[in-house]
């Protein structure tokens, strides 16, 4: 876990002279860790639902920042800030849309 919060606290803080793979692949780990997060705050705030598509809609439709943000919850733990941006990204038309069309099985 102190890799990922190593690689998500050196990609925001030097982004702009990051090699573009390495900057990827910090954000592809940031995403895998912020999938677990949220994951975590579906199955606790919206019970009933199938939280895997749910997450996926939820992560596909946040910024780069949430996604990091998100993830340092995984070091840090979730607290109200990281629920509030889950809930916040969830609400968003975009996100609405997918969870709607995932739950319904289509594409």
């Amino acid at each position: 876990m102190r890799t990922v919060a190593s690689i998500v606290a050196l990609t925001g803080l030097c982004a702009c002279q990051m090699s573009a793979p390495l900057q990827q692949s910090a954000e592809v780990a940031a995403r895998g860790q912020a999938k677990m997060v949220v994951n975590t705050v579906v199955e606790s705030k919206m019970p009933g639902l199938n939280a895997a598509p749910v997450t996926d809609c939820i992560i596909d439709n946040a910024s780069m920042n949430e996604i990091f943000t998100i993830a340092k919850a995984t070091v840090t733990g979730i607290d109200n800030g990281t629920v509030s941006t889950v809930m916040d990204v969830a609400k968003r038309p975009a996100t609405v849309t997918c969870i709607a069309k995932n739950k319904l099985g289509l594409n």
